[in-house]
């Protein structure tokens, strides 16, 4: 399997599942009456992230994540989304951000070093390591917190929901 295969997909998969639960989250809002602001700004903990900072969050690693293994310039992602829609256009753009690489451009990614910033400064890792150990998990993370923010506020969601499988 080549490091682009990896790679994409994965993004791509769980960017689809995100876009298809915020479908199902803005539904959820109009069927209950619900302001869409309630739950774009609800957490399951209060020191971690809203909804809408988990879904720009993963999103980040995605686009970041492809562009620093490819040694692209990390293209700049202000966090201005406000609304279901706002994050649907952002999902979707990244999407086709994340279309756009090449096979090619992941040759020699996993051995390649990737610097980027964490924890005040900077850290250089394999791209593989890097990969496996910071940019996936986090990715991860984010897309599964947002799956249970929605989930614990009554959305009807489940597991196949979050792999964005039909």
């Amino acid at each position: 399997m080549s490091f682009y295969d990896a790679t994409v997909p994965a993004y791509l998969q769980i960017l689809g599942a995100l876009s298809g639960i915020l479908g199902k989250a803005e539904a959820h809002c109009k069927a209950k009456n619900i302001q869409e602001e309630v739950l774009l700004s609800a957490r399951l903990y209060p020191d971690m992230f809203p909804l809408v900072r988990q879904i720009q969050t993963a999103c980040d690693f995605a686009v970041k994540g492809c562009a620093r293994l490819t040694g692209s310039e990390v293209p700049s992602t202000p966090d201005t989304e406000k609304s279901f829609a706002d994050l649907q256009a952002r999902i979707a753009k990244i999407i086709e951000y994340v279309k756009s690489y090449k096979p090619a451009q992941f040759d020699g990614a996993d051995a390649r070093d990737v610097t980027f910033p964490a924890g005040g400064g900077n850290l250089t890792m394999k791209g593989q390591q890097f990969l496996s150990s910071f940019s996936f998990p986090n990715f991860y993370f984010h897309a599964a917190t947002a799956h249970g923010i929605l989930r614990h506020n009554g959305v009807e969601i489940g597991k196949r929901d979050f792999l964005g499988v039909k």
